[in-house]
């Protein structure tokens, strides 16, 4: 196992993380043992922050101990690798708006004690900033229009001067009728108002018309 960033390793050109909750997977992934530690391999097909590292992401932001906002986490896929990345030190905050895939994470949240499930709309965090507290990292991964407004919106609110933050933007959602590329340009104009994007990430050929951009706040 070779160690690429913090808490993530590769091993024939196959992307792990030490397993936080032993001899348990999440989506039917593939468990390996090395030295006596467990890891679990993490499909860059069903993440797309796992697609990023794939495609030559320089950094992550996260680290052991580290305290995560997660929009749009879904059934918890991505969030439970970054559960094992930082650790029982560490505090990933989940939010999503929909109830059917929300019981399916509070599930998760029950045998990973440094996740905390939020049903509410990324787009009012009005309604959560009394169960957060600032956070080291922001990952967004919502399919609407208004991206970046939300992730710029969230970042004001909850994201440390020295944070990072990471958007999963999906060029379809935003217009449908445009090149995507175009769309990530247009996109990146409305993120550097507030940030430094330092590098983005096209999620092609895991995931058609996304890119991944890597920001901290000017």
């Amino acid at each position: 196992m070779k160690k690429i960033f913090p808490g993530i390793f590769e091993f024939k050109r196959r992307i792990y993380t030490k397993n936080l909750v032993p001899g348990r997977t999440v989506y039917g992934e593939k468990l390996v043992k090395f030295k006596g530690k467990e890891y679990r391999e993490w499909n860059p097909k069903r993440s797309k922050l796992c697609a990023a590292i794939k495609k030559g992401l320089k950094e992550t932001g996260l680290q052991n101990g580290s305290v995560v906002l997660y929009l749009g986490s879904a059934e918890g896929t991505t969030p439970s690798h970054v559960s094992d990345i930082i650790g029982d030190d560490g505090l990933l905050f989940g939010v999503d708006v929909s109830a059917r895939v929300m019981r399916k994470f509070l599930m998760l949240c029950e045998h990973r004690e440094n996740l905390f499930p939020i049903m509410a709309s990324a787009s009012k965090p009005e309604l959560y900033e009394n169960f957060v507290p600032k956070v080291d990292v922001l990952f967004q991964d919502v399919s609407q229009k208004n991206q970046s407004e939300i992730f710029i919106l969230n970042a004001k609110r909850f994201l440390k001067k020295k944070g990072v933050g990471l958007l999963a933007v999906k060029a379809r959602s935003i217009d449908v009728s445009k090149n995507p590329k175009k769309v990530f340009r247009e996109e990146q104009k409305k993120l550097e108002k507030f940030f430094r994007v330092e590098q983005v990430v096209f999620l092609n050929p895991f995931e058609k018309d996304h890119a991944l951009f890597f920001c901290r706040i000017k």
